[in-house]
C-alpha cells in the first residue's frame, strides 16, 4: 500500500521532469548558440588580429565548460543538503542574468569573464538530472533520465541552428536579449511548477560529508559506481575523440559533393540526432531489462559501429554508422544515471551524480586530444579503433562486475 509520500511522488514526478526538459533544453541552447556567431562578436567587440579571433573564441567558448565540470560536485553537495529546486533556481536565474549581459560587453574580456561566471553560476542541466534521478520513481528512472537526455540533445542541435540564423534577423546583441528572455521562462516555471517531494533538509552539511565519505570507503556497489564514472567519460570521450577529425576524414572519402564542411556538419549533426530518437526508448529498456544488461549491450554496440567507421569509404557509410552511433551512445547516459542513482542513498545523490558531470567534462577534454594525438602518430583510421578498443574494454568491465555481482548475491539493476 502506497504511503502518502510515495502518492505525491507519483502526482508530481511527470511534471518536475518536462519543466526539467524546458529548462535545460533552453539553458543548453543559449550556452550553445554563440558558436556560430562568436569570432564575429569579438571582431565587433575590437579584436582585428585573426590569431587573435581564434585565441579568445576558443578561451570564451571553453570556459564556460570548465567551470561548470569543475563547479557539478559543489553544486551536486549544495542540492544534497538545501534541495534540488533551490539549485535549479539559482541556476536558471544566473544565466538569464549572465548571458543578458553577454548582449552589453564593451569588450573582450568581459564576455570571457561572463563566460565563466556561466559556468560557476549554471549547471541547470546537470542539477535537473539529479532532479528528476532522484524525484522519479525507481521503476521509471531509465525512461526518465532518457527524455532528459533527449531535451539536452534537442538544445545542443538547434543551439547552433539558432545562432546561426537570429543574429542576421535581430541582431547578436538581441539574440542575447532573446535567450536570456526565454531562460528566464524556464526560471519562473522552475519556481512555481516543480515541486520537491521527498527531500528533508539536514541539519549540517557534516552529515553529507560523512555520509558520503563513508560510502566511498565502506558500501557494497562502491565499485560498480566508480565504474559508473569511468563509463561517463568514457561516453563523451568516444564522441568528442572522433568530432576533431571528422572533417578531414571525411574529405579522404568518396563524396558525392565537394562542400566538406556541410557533410561534417551533418556527420556530426546525424549523431546528436540518433541520440536523440533513442534515449528514451533505450532507458526504458533499461527499466525492464536492467540497466546493466543494456550498458554492456551500448558500449559494444557502440564500439562495432566506430570499428566500421575506420574502414567506410563513402560518405554515406560513414553518416550511416554516425547515426547508428548515435543511437548507441543514447543508451549510455540513462543507465549510468539509474545505476549510481539506485546504488547511492539519497542523501548523496546529488554529490556522487556531479561528480558524474565532472567526469563527462573530463572525457571533452581528454577526447579530442588523445584523439589528436593518435591520429598524428598513427593515421586518422587509428582514432576510430583505438576508441572502439576502449569501449569493448567498458563492456568487459561492466561484465566482470555484473557477474562477481551475481556471485556475490547483490541485486542487478
Amino acid at each position: 500500500m502506497q504511503t502518502i509520500q510515495e502518492e505525491s511522488q507519483e502526482e508530481h514526478w511527470k511534471r518536475n521532469l518536462y519543466v526539467c526538459v524546458f529548462g535545460s533544453f533552453t539553458t543548453i541552447m543559449a550556452m550553445t548558440l554563440v558558436l556560430p556567431f562568436l569570432p564575429i562578436y569579438i571582431e565587433q567587440l575590437g579584436e582585428t588580429d585573426p590569431e587573435s579571433i581564434i585565441r579568445w573564441s576558443g578561451y570564451a567558448f571553453s570556459a564556460t565548460f570548465l567551470t561548470a565540470g569543475l563547479m557539478a560536485p559543489v553544486w551536486g553537495k549544495f542540492a544534497d543538503h538545501f534541495g534540488r529546486k533551490p539549485i535549479l533556481i539559482r541556476a536558471s536565474l544566473g544565466m538569464a542574468f549572465c548571458i543578458a549581459l553577454m548582449g552589453m560587453v564593451g569588450n573582450v574580456q568581459e564576455l570571457f569573464g561572463l563566460r565563466l561566471l556561466i559556468g560557476i553560476l549554471g549547471g541547470y542541466a546537470s542539477g535537473a538530472t539529479i532532479l528528476v534521478a532522484t524525484q522519479t520513481p525507481k521503476e521509471h528512472t531509465g525512461w526518465a533520465v532518457g527524455t532528459h537526455a533527449a531535451g539536452m540533445l534537442a538544445g545542443n542541435l538547434l543551439g547552433p541552428l539558432v545562432g546561426g540564423l537570429l543574429p542576421g534577423y535581430i541582431g547578436i546583441r538581441n539574440t542575447f536579449f532573446l535567450a536570456a528572455g526565454v531562460i528566464f521562462i524556464a526560471f519562473l516555471a522552475t519556481a512555481f511548477l516543480i515541486k520537491e517531494t521527498n527531500f528533508k533538509r539536514k541539519a549540517a552539511a557534516s552529515q553529507i560529508v560523512n555520509k558520503s565519505d563513508g560510502f566511498w570507503q565502506n558500501a557494497p556497489s562502491r565499485n560498480l559506481v566508480l565504474l559508473m564514472l569511468g563509463c561517463a567519460a568514457l561516453l563523451m570521450f568516444a564522441n568528442y575523440s572522433v568530432e576533431p577529425i571528422i572533417t578531414l576524414y571525411m574529405a579522404s572519402l568518396h563524396t558525392l559533393t565537394q562542400n566538406i564542411p556541410l557533410l561534417a556538419g551533418i556527420a556530426i549533426s546525424v549523431t546528436a540526432f540518433g541520440s536523440l530518437l533513442g534515449s528514451a526508448r533505450i532507458g526504458r529498456l533499461g527499466d525492464q531489462k536492467g540497466h546493466l544488461c543494456v550498458l554492456i549491450a551500448c558500449f559494444l554496440f557502440t564500439a562495432l559501429t566506430l570499428l566500421l567507421q575506420a574502414f567506410a569509404w563513402a560518405d554515406w557509410q560513414f553518416i550511416v554508422l554516425r547515426f547508428l552511433m548515435g543511437i548507441g551512445l543514447s543508451g549510455l547516459m540513462p543507465a549510468i544515471t539509474a545505476l549510481i542513482r539506485h546504488n547511492v542513498s539519497g542523501h548523496i545523490a546529488g554529490t556522487v551524480l556531479g561528480y558524474s558531470t565532472s567526469a563527462q567534462y573530463l572525457g571533452m577534454v581528454l577526447g579530442p586530444l588523445a584523439g589528436g594525438m593518435v591520429a598524428n602518430l598513427y593515421g586518422m583510421n587509428a582514432v576510430f579503433v583505438m576508441t572502439a578498443g576502449i569501449m569493448a574494454t567498458a563492456a568487459l568491465l561492466i561484465a566482470i562486475t555484473r557477474k562477481r555481482q551475481r556471485n556475490a548475491a547483490i541485486p542487478l539493476i
